[in-house]
Order: structure tokens, then sequence, then C-alpha cells
């Protein structure tokens, strides 16, 4: 009778397991098509590409939906098992932790593009050129590379060399061989956050002198910019409880497994997922020019496959 109830309990678990990765299929497919409708109006607007926070705008965009991809690539390859040489797997991993961090840098950078807009009206043509931002665009990615290119450095200098002609199923879990490796990740993506979150801060309190002393047109731009770092702040905010969640899920692991498995579900879904859609999509339809882009994009579309 026990055995039958835990083969019952286990076709049940499978299943469960089927219908969650449909719905995460689902959901990665609407949010890149959200992300490519984005991205596709930034192309369309040829005022866009000189504009400094539309081109970490589209950034943030390529960044989003490569992480969408990857994630969810690494979520039917491990559900299904399937396993592969270590160094393919380290290279998959090298651009997902990389760009897992490129968009809270971008996000900060776009913060303070904000401040000097706001704050510095008379030298933002001077700082913010389509040349710097180029520049700007190699710094994000250079900085975004150091927490990854830590964790693999540890993995390499604790990892035997037999390991490298081993195959598994990717993760970026395996490079994290000793718990001092796990507390060296978490020191530097706090470091980092703390980095950013000061930067937003700082801008934010500017701003906000700035927005008092204002009055008439300039009062309420500079509230909107207000408003806008503070979305930023809650973009950075749900990067962040992502960064929290492998510690969350490592104590519930020692608690129940079932529970484990539905905590992780809903993280993932919550903070990897959502937010690289929601938060673009708000940030665009926030801007008044990029959402009459868009608007104007998506209209002439519908009309002409109704004509």
């Amino acid at each position: 009778m026990a055995d039958n109830n835990s083969l019952v309990g286990g076709e049940f678990s499978r299943r469960q397991i089927n219908d969650q990765v449909i719905i995460v299929q689902l959901l990665v497919m609407i949010f890149l098509c959200i992300n490519i409708l984005l991205l596709i109006t930034f192309l369309k607007k040829e005022g866009f590409y000189t504009t400094t926070r539309y081109i970490l705008f589209a950034v943030m965009l390529l960044s989003d939906s490569l992480i969408l991809i990857m994630s969810d690539i690494l979520l039917i390859l491990s559900y299904f098992q399937f396993t592969m040489h270590i160094w393919l797997c380290i290279i998959i991993s090298f651009v997902v932790l990389l760009y897992l961090i490129v968009t809270p840098v971008t996000l900060t950078v776009m913060t303070l593009e904000r401040y000097v807009a706001i704050c510095m009206p008379l030298r933002h043509g001077e700082l913010c050129t389509t040349r710097s931002t180029v520049n700007c665009i190699l710094i994000i990615h250079c900085l975004s590379s150091v927490p990854c290119i830590v964790i693999l450095s540890m993995y390499f200098a604790s990892a035997s060399l037999r390991i490298y002609k081993q195959y598994s199923v990717c993760s970026v879990e395996i490079f994290i061989l000793y718990r001092w490796h796990d507390h060296v990740r978490s020191a530097v993506y706090q470091f980092y956050f703390l980095i950013m979150c000061i930067c937003i801060v700082f801008s934010y309190v500017k701003i906000m002198k700035v927005a008092k002393a204002a009055s008439g047109e300039n009062k309420k731009s500079t509230w909107k910019g207000l408003r806008t770092v503070s979305l930023h702040a809650f973009q950075l905010l749900l990067c962040l409880f992502r960064l929290w969640c492998p510690l969350i899920e490592s104590a519930i692991l020692q608690i129940n497994l079932r529970l484990f498995i539905d905590v992780r579900y809903f993280n993932y879904i919550m903070f990897s997922l959502a937010p690289r859609c929601l938060s673009p999509l708000i940030y665009g339809l926030r801007d008044e020019k990029f959402f009459h882009a868009l608007k104007s994009y998506a209209f002439s579309g519908w009309y002409k496959r109704n004509i």
C-alpha cells in the first residue's frame, strides 16, 4: 500500500513539474515577444540611436532577453538531465553570470544619466554623447564581468584536473565547490549592490533638492525624473531579492524538499523571469516619446495587416 502511494505521489510530482515547465515556456515566450516589440520600436526610430538613455534602455532589453533565453535553455536541459562537457558549461555560465549583473549596473548608469540631465543640464550634452555612451557600455560589461571571473577563478583554483574531462548537468551552482566559495560570491554581490544602492540614493536626494527648488515646467520635468529614479530603485530591489534567493532556498532545503521545490519555482518566476520583462515594459510605457513611437508602430502594423 505504501509502495502504491509512493508511486502515485511520484507520478503526481512529475506531472506537476511538467505543468510548471509548460507555464515557464509560456511566460518566457510572452516576455520575449514584449521585449522584442520594445527593441523593434527602438530600432524603428532613428532619434533613439543618439540619445543616451534610450541606448542604455536597449542594452538592458538585450541583456534581459538573453537571460530569459539562456535560463530557459538551462532549465530544460536540467529537467531532462542532459549532460554536457564541463568546458562548455563554463562558457555558458560565464555568459549567464555576466548578464545577470549587466542589468542592475545598467540601471545604475541610467539613474546617474538622469542625475546629470536634471542637476547638471549644461554639461549633459557634453557628457552624454553617443561616443561616451558606447564607452560606458564597455565599462558596464567590464564591471559586470568581475563577479563571474571571481567565481570561476575560485573554481579553477580548487577543482582537480580530472573534473574538466567530465560531463555534468549544467548549472551555475556546480562551480561552488566549498562553503567559502558561496560566502565569497555573496560578499562580492553584496558589495556591488551596496555601491549601486548608494549611487541611486545619492541621485534621488540630489534630484529631490532640485525638484523642490524648481518652478513651472522645470518642476514638472524634475519630478518626472524623480519618479524614474524611484522606478530604477524598485527594479534594483527586485535584482537584490534574486541575490537573496539562494540563501533562503538553502535554508528551506534543510527543512522540507517539497517546500524547497515550490519556493524555488516561485522565486524563479517572480524574481528571475517577471522583472526581465515587466520593468522594461513599465519604463517604456512611462516615457512619452518611446510610448508614442511604440503606439505608432503597433497601430501601423495592425492597420497594414487589416487592409
